[in-house]
């Protein structure tokens, strides 16, 4: 899907919309500012001294452009026939004292929350964007995944160190997906070529991934709000190929263990698997060879009807969760989409469950005793980020549906045309081009999904996030 950016032009509807985004920020369920002790704590942390010093090595992070909390670094070179593959890791764990008062208010956030004006973040800023954040052109310690890779991509061996690196560069998707795209050499050169490997391996494992266009609320230098949707870049999909391979290498390590916590999701069943089948046959786009994941990747991407194909295949990405253990690794390990054990590794400064995982592989890794406390709080873990990704979920639907009220607005009383994507018994998800905004309207009649339908726009409410259609 190519991107598509639709904005709310300076109006009595923008003016009502920064009040009810706002609004919404304010009533979500967690914490803006953080309490004097917290700051005063994150600011005179003491991090861990780290075991080695790998400033040598050209370390590079690739974010979303303006990015602060960089949780992720690498270094990528040849090998022989195979690769190596460094993945550098803000060192949370070092900063965050045990039971401390950074460390209880984590626990009560969950994760950072991103809303249009502005986000309310795990941790404070003087750590997530400053003195814990992998940023450029200054030393900073890190919990470094070395990996050796095979010519196949396959992991041969892999070890995780406590370590200081220095960043050489701030990238970001855009800028270094036109430099691969006019093969200019520079630190992530090879991301393309082990990024496909690493896919390779994720069809070979029988692994899936959904891919559906990114949608985000974004704001205009002129104050505007906005939606912008599109397809991840390639070098995004390279990029979350480390990241994918860093949380596999992380299972592993806690269940020959047999302690620690895990992402997982259940295979889809021979029903779910029916139900997409038929959604596809009266797609066009008919299912009939391969398992789904092989599939689903061979879908074009400029192709009209690929988005409610996508679309109806979220029902097979459904029911994930963690699962924790102490003693010996849970039956149900598999994380369904990636078709291997696995666990959040990788965003420390985003996320609570992170923290924990790396403290106990960085402890497994290197023969240390597992730390008490993450031991004894891992039971802990599920019902809170169960807790935050609900409350996660709830701000970011409630702010994209306020913003396409903002966006219909001037609409009010005129027919428009929409694509069906989903049906959903008497209703239809559908699918507006321009404003792009994404809805629920009455199913005309005999509609079915991929079909362009003409609808009016009867109602829009701002606050509420609510627009009505008529047939």
């Amino acid at each position: 899907m190519p991107q598509r950016r639709s904005h709310v032009a300076p109006s009595a509807a923008q003016t009502e919309l920064a009040s009810a985004l706002a609004a919404l920020r304010e009533s979500v369920d967690a914490p803006i500012e953080f309490p004097a002790d917290v700051l005063a704590e994150a600011a005179a942390a003491d991090p861990t001294d780290p075991e080695l010093d790998l400033r040598e090595v050209p370390f590079v992070t690739l974010d979303p452009a303006g990015s602060r909390d960089l949780d992720q670094a690498f270094h990528l070179e040849r090998d022989g026939a195979g690769y190596t593959v460094r993945y550098a890791i803000a060192d949370v764990p070092g900063f965050v004292t045990p039971r401390g008062a950074v460390d209880v208010e984590a626990r009560r956030r969950g994760q950072t929350l991103y809303a249009a004006d502005g986000r309310i973040p795990l941790h404070p800023p003087v750590l997530s964007e400053d003195r814990a954040s992998l940023l450029a052109d200054v030393d900073r310690p890190a919990l470094v995944w070395t990996f050796s890779l095979d010519s196949d991509g396959a992991v041969t061996t892999f070890r995780l160190e406590r370590a200081l690196i220095r960043s050489r560069a701030q990238l970001d998707y855009v800028t270094t997906q036109a430099s691969l795209d006019r093969g200019e050499e520079g630190p992530a050169t090879l991301l393309p070529e082990i990024g496909a490997l690493r896919i390779e391996q994720e069809r070979v494992r029988g692994g899936a991934s959904l891919n559906l266009p990114d949608e985000e609320v974004v704001r205009a230098a002129d104050g505007t709000y906005g939606i912008e949707r599109a397809s991840p870049l390639p070098v995004e999909e390279w990029n979350a190929q480390l990241s994918l391979m860093t949380g596999m290498a992380a299972a592993s390590l806690m269940i020959d263990a047999g302690v620690g916590i895990l992402r997982t999701m259940p295979r889809p069943d021979d029903d779910a698997f029916e139900t997409f089948r038929h959604q596809t046959e009266a797609l066009g786009r008919p299912w009939t060879t391969g398992d789904y994941g092989e599939y689903l990747r061979a879908l074009d991407r400029t192709d009209p009807l690929t988005l409610p194909v996508l679309q109806a295949a979220a029902s097979l990405f459904r029911g994930a969760g963690y699962v924790t253990f102490d003693g010996a690794a849970p039956k149900d390990a598999i994380q369904a989409a990636i078709a291997a054990p696995y666990a959040h590794a990788t965003a420390p400064l985003r996320r609570l469950v992170d923290r924990w995982v790396l403290a106990i592989c960085l402890a497994v890794s290197t023969g240390q005793e597992i730390p008490s406390w993450a031991r004894e709080s891992l039971d802990d873990l599920p019902g809170s980020m169960q807790e935050s990704g609900r409350r996660a979920s709830q701000l970011n639907a409630a702010t994209i549906n306020s913003v396409e009220a903002a966006l219909l607005t001037p609409l009010v009383g005129t027919e428009i045309d929409a694509t069906v994507i989903e049906l959903r018994g008497e209703r239809a998800s559908i699918q507006i081009a321009e404003p792009a905004v994404t809805a629920s309207s009455p199913v005309p009649a005999g509609a079915q999904p991929g079909d362009v339908v003409r609808l009016r726009v009867v109602r829009v409410d701002i606050p509420r996030g609510e627009i009505e259609f008529a047939i």
